[in-house]
């Protein structure tokens, strides 16, 4: 009898879970271990199912190493140089994978925009058209980056343009045809602040764009191809990477182990609060969706998933955290129900 039950339990657990699934809000990250794992949790910090990409991880020193749009994601896979799409399921698993595309290079960094994916490697950026089909697997545009050093952190897309980063200080724009595919080569952003020291994270919405300096402990605005505003961090070191909710930017600040918010609105950054969150390791990636804010983080021994809720002035008060045992797990993305 207590075995029936047992089962029975068991059955009901997974039953719920996928309802959640369909239903309600997801966030999802990846392992980032040799053989990569997309992570799919809801947003009480229950992992709902592990996927293999069929790809291997390796990744660090960057952002947005998953990205999502309309129910469709897409994961980088470092080591073996190719990004794996996956579609969503209402069913029991959230996602299933749709196919793997080979890249030019070891991706560090994927946008969806325009029609398009664009993935970012270590010294190119291309454009891979999205249709019904979905993500096509050869690239209809590329380009190669300024330094094309190695050093890439991240690629955004704002009207008409990719914003990328590499982090031996170059900010750079590449230019997008009619239909949204790479057609330019790379160019710098004019403005760029005197003492430029390791861009890295940034935040793409209609044509701007903020960029972290971090090693300058700096956030700049760029729009229309030149940088129109540039703001400290204060009292915390080094932000890295960013979201936007609304009114409000959040950066975080790797060394100093903290969540900032600042107010930005026409050309003004402002910072709101230097401390809007604290974590235990070393935050990596952010992203907000919904009404809430998700961030990973990385002590060295475990990573760290943690999911705020974002009320109307910013706050954020902590409604999950969850610890996984890769210490090195990479981008996260937080996933509607409504496949925004």
């Amino acid at each position: 009898m207590k075995k029936k039950l047992s089962s029975m339990a068991v059955a009901l657990t997974a039953m719920a879970a996928a309802a959640h699934a369909g239903t309600g809000p997801l966030v999802v990250t990846a392992s980032n271990t040799a053989t990569n794992q997309l992570m799919v949790f809801d947003t009480d910090g229950h992992l709902l199912n592990t996927i293999a990409t069929q790809g291997q991880g390796g990744v660090g020193g960057n952002a947005g190493g998953i990205a999502q749009s309309r129910g469709r994601l897409a994961v980088v896979n470092y080591g073996s140089s190719n990004v794996s799409v996956f579609g969503r399921d209402e069913g029991a698993d959230p996602f299933q994978l749709e196919r793997v595309i080979p890249t030019q290079g070891n991706p560090v960094s994927v946008a969806f925009g325009a029609g398009h994916l664009y993935v970012l490697t270590g010294t190119r950026v291309e454009s891979h058209a999205v249709d019904g089909a979905g993500v096509h697997a050869s690239a209809d545009g590329s380009t190669q980056l300024l330094h094309a050093d190695g050093s890439a952190g991240q690629v955004g897309v704002i009207r008409g343009q990719l914003i990328v980063t590499e982090k031996s200080n170059a900010i750079e724009s590449i230019a997008l045809d009619a239909g949204g595919a790479v057609a330019g080569p790379a160019t710098s952003i004019a403005g760029i602040p005197a003492d430029v020291n390791v861009p890295l994270g940034l935040v793409t919405r209609g044509d701007e764009a903020y960029v972290t300096i971090a090693h300058a402990n700096e956030i700049s605005l760029v729009r229309d191809d030149t940088v129109l505003a540039t703001t400290g961090s204060g009292t915390q070191n080094a932000p890295c990477w960013l979201a936007l909710a609304g009114p409000f930017l959040y950066s975080a600040n790797s060394p100093s182990l903290s969540v900032s918010r600042y107010a930005v609105y026409g050309r003004k950054i402002v910072q709101d609060a230097a401390v809007a969150a604290r974590f235990a390791g070393k935050p990596t990636d952010l992203d907000y969706r919904a009404g809430l804010l998700a961030a990973i983080d990385s002590d060295g021994s475990a990573s760290h998933l943690s999911v705020f809720a974002v009320d109307e002035d910013g706050r954020l008060t902590l409604k999950s955290a969850a610890t996984v045992a890769s210490p090195a797990i990479n981008g996260v993305v937080v996933v509607a129900a409504d496949r925004d």
